[in-house]
């Protein structure tokens, strides 16, 4: 997948107005991701997604991944992006969503593992009962 047509389907899930919109909202949910992965993941993901999406990733990564849940993940989403929670739960799944189609499934499943299973429903998957 090209990064504009990443962006494009970002847009059309997230319903946003513009392209800019959605470029704002994608490096902002990807910020979090790269904050709650570990950085061999963080790289690992980078060399599968378009353009700067890898770069960016790469740069907000830390040191050490930090742990918190989907309702956290989405509350700092929604603190860079200026939203309410719902409204950051919904960015967060069209960007996630659009980047579990970009990456490889193993990938996917790579990344999945290292977070807790609510986070599967932002990826557009459905959890695994146990």
């Amino acid at each position: 997948m090209r990064y504009d047509e990443f962006l494009a389907r970002v847009r059309e899930l997230g319903e946003y107005r513009s392209r800019q919109e959605a470029e704002e909202v994608t490096t902002a949910v990807l910020e979090v991701l790269a904050s709650r992965i570990t950085p061999g993941e963080t790289e690992d993901l980078a060399a599968q997604l378009p353009g700067p999406l890898g770069d960016f990733l790469m740069e907000s990564s830390p040191e050490r991944p930090e742990t918190y849940g989907v309702e956290e993940f989405c509350r700092r989403v929604g603190e860079r992006t200026g939203s309410r929670p719902r409204t950051a739960e919904w960015d967060a799944s069209a960007v996630l969503s659009t980047t579990a189609g970009a990456i490889s499934g193993g990938e996917l499943n790579q990344v999945l593992s290292q977070l807790p299973s609510g986070y599967a429903a932002l990826f557009g998957k459905p959890e695994l009962s146990d």
